[in-house]
This record gives C-alpha cells, sequence and structure tokens, in this order.
C-alpha cells in the first residue's frame, strides 16, 4: 500500500480516508482484495478505530464490503456506478466551466495552461496526471467560485476516478491533454457553448475507453 505522510491538523479518520481513498483509486488495493482493519491500522501508524471508521465511510460510498469477524473486500469495478457519477459531474461541470468563462481573468487561464503543461510533462506518470487531473478541474470551480460544490462532488467521484485511473494505462491514445487543452482555450475565449461541448465530451471518454480497459484488466477486477 502507498503511504503518504498524514497532513498537519489531518484526524486520524481522515487520514486513513484519504490514503485508503487513494490506494482505491489507483490499484494498489485492488478490486476483489482483502484487507485487515489490524493490518490496515498497522501499517498507517495509527489505532485500530480511526481506520474502522474510514472502512464505514468507504463502505457507505460502496468501494468496501465488511464483513464482521473476517475483514473487508475491495469492492469491484462497477461501471453503473462510474456512470451515475459520470451523469452528475456531466451536469454539474457542464455549469461550472460556463461559469469560469464568465470570470476567468489573465492570471486564472496562466494557471490552468501551467497545469495542462505539467501534464504533457508527466503523461507517463499515472498517480501524477491523475493529481493534475484533479487540480485542472478544481481550479475550474474555483475560478466559478464554487469551491463548496468541488469537496462535495470530489466526495462522490471515487467509482469514476478509479476508472479514470485505469484509462491511463489502458488507453493507447489518451486524450486526456488535448481535452484539457481545447477547455482551456474555450475558458480564455469565453466561447462559454464550446467550453461545455469540450466538458461533456471529455467526461463521457470513459464508455468509449471500457473496451481499452477491460482488456488491459483481470476479469475479476469488474463486476459484470
Amino acid at each position: 500500500m502507498y503511504i503518504e505522510e498524514r497532513e498537519p491538523g489531518e484526524t486520524g479518520r481522515d487520514y486513513a480516508l484519504r490514503t485508503l481513498k487513494e490506494n482505491i483509486i489507483n490499484l494498489d488495493l485492488e478490486p476483489g482484495s482483502m484487507v485487515s482493519e489490524k493490518d490496515l491500522a498497522s501499517e498507517l501508524g495509527l489505532s485500530r478505530t480511526p481506520v474502522r471508521e474510514a472502512l464505514m465511510d468507504l463502505a457507505r460510498a460502496k468501494m468496501v464490503e465488511i464483513y464482521p469477524q473476517r475483514g473487508s473486500r475491495i469492492s469491484l469495478i462497477d461501471y453503473t456506478f462510474a456512470e451515475d457519477t459520470q451523469f452528475t459531474r456531466s451536469i454539474i461541470e457542464a455549469v461550472t466551466v460556463q461559469l469560469a468563462c464568465q470570470k476567468a481573468t489573465k492570471e486564472d487561464v496562466r494557471i490552468l495552461r501551467e497545469n495542462v503543461m505539467l501534464q504533457e510533462f508527466n503523461i507517463d506518470n499515472s498517480r501524477k496526471m491523475m493529481q493534475l487531473d484533479d487540480e485542472f478541474h478544481r481550479e475550474l470551480f474555483r475560478i466559478a467560485g464554487k469551491m463548496n460544490t468541488w469537496n462535495m462532488l470530489r466526495d462522490y467521484s471515487i467509482h469514476f476516478d478509479r476508472i479514470r485511473q485505469m484509462a491511463l494505462h489502458a488507453v493507447r491514445e489518451l486524450k486526456i491533454v488535448d481535452d484539457h487543452k481545447k477547455i482551456c482555450s474555450a475558458v480564455e475565449q469565453r466561447d462559454e457553448e464550446l467550453a461545455q461541448s469540450c466538458m461533456k465530451e471529455h467526461l463521457s471518454r470513459y464508455k468509449v475507453d471500457e473496451e481499452s480497459i477491460r482488456k488491459r484488466y483481470p476479469a475479476e477486477y469488474f463486476a459484470s
């Protein structure tokens, strides 16, 4: 399991939840694998209580299945959950990028373009790419003045995020950077219709990528 340092002021529960989420999204905790509360607590340097609470949070999000006295199982990839997330994000982010077109300053556009340049540089580093991708979308919410919405959406997006991560490994002609370039240009030009169209296409790619993803990963990773 990949372990990052605990952030200043971060509670044990939040640290455990953040670390487990990241490891699930990045497949360091594989779909269908079993984990134990005791072992996780030991790896994280925590007591079992915050780990148990984090697992319960993940169970409510249907990312973990808890079996009393037996441990917990990382949920399989379920495209139904991902589709629900994509549907929600497509609606919310289309409005967000429209607002970003209206509000973006030259400095905001510079920050977006700098992020895209870093994506090009890190295209072969899937963990870094996920971070930069998230930062790009977060910047759009910041520009739009909707950071509370972003925070709520991030908690809801874990199923979709896991498929996004898999696409970084499975899809040969990855279009994520080109998509972000188009969105950035549309924001700079204040072309709301184009920005919304580019965003919807960007968030719908998981459907196009599904065949490549299923070929790249074991069938046992998927719910159906």
